[in-house]
């Protein structure tokens, strides 16, 4: 009877508007929230822009919380860099799925500009020099990674063509740098679409294979 009478006109305490709880993440997704924290600052402001503490502060931790996950920032910043690597690397590779050399340089590209399109931020990381000593790669060993993965492609190619199959690697690296410095360039202009900055640079690349001489010779006075 007593705690009717005391809760006539009054609210009763399960009525009463409770502060929220905070949820307390676990280890694995702490990690990821700073990743992808440190992801998007890292891409907006660069390494050395970017402070530990800011990290904490958008993660809602302490300094040390990132410490104990990373040791530091440059522990992060290696850590996002290895992931937006493997991520390129991965959809390049996973693209070159076709016979046709022609129809391999349209996947090749595609896969390129699929992951500036999707993966900006981590595109953004990648072409950045890296200013961290023990960070996983740079973008240009990037470049020499997918290459590798072109080259033997090539070097079929050039075999069946009478061509020097040692060369292979040098054409590697240009085409595959032709179309990164291309996307790197389309990143900020996004014009014009996708699929016909694809289809131009295979234009270029594949119209210049198909022509290849077999010993080019140099026109100009100089020769070495």
């Amino acid at each position: 009877m007593m705690g009717d009478v005391a809760n006539e006109g009054g609210t009763s305490s399960s009525d009463k508007p409770r502060r929220g709880r905070r949820v307390r993440m676990t280890g694995v997704e702490r990690r990821q929230q700073l990743l992808d924290i440190g992801r998007t600052l890292f891409a907006e402001k660069g390494f050395e822009g970017t402070s530990v503490e800011e990290i904490a502060a958008k993660a809602g931790v302490s300094k040390p919380v990132v410490y104990e996950h990373f040791g530091g920032k440059e522990g992060l910043y290696a850590v996002v860099v290895d992931r937006e690597m493997r991520q390129l690397l991965d959809g390049v590779t996973g693209a070159l799925t076709a016979g046709h050399p022609r129809e391999l340089l349209e996947q090749a590209a595609f896969a390129l500009l699929d992951y500036i399109e999707s993966y900006t931020d981590g595109f953004r990381i990648l072409v950045r020099d890296s200013p961290v000593a023990q960070s996983t790669g740079t973008f240009a060993s990037l470049i020499s990674d997918i290459a590798t993965q072109v080259e033997d492609i090539l070097g079929l190619e050039f075999k069946a063509r009478g061509f020097d199959p040692k060369l292979a690697p040098l054409y590697a690296q240009a085409l595959v740098g032709m179309v990164a410095l291309t996307g790197q360039w389309w990143l900020e202009t996004r014009q014009p679409k996708k699929a016909e900055v694809a289809a131009h640079l295979v234009n270029l690349s594949w119209h210049g294979l198909e022509n290849l001489e077999a010993k080019p010779q140099l026109v100009g006075r100089r020769k070495s």
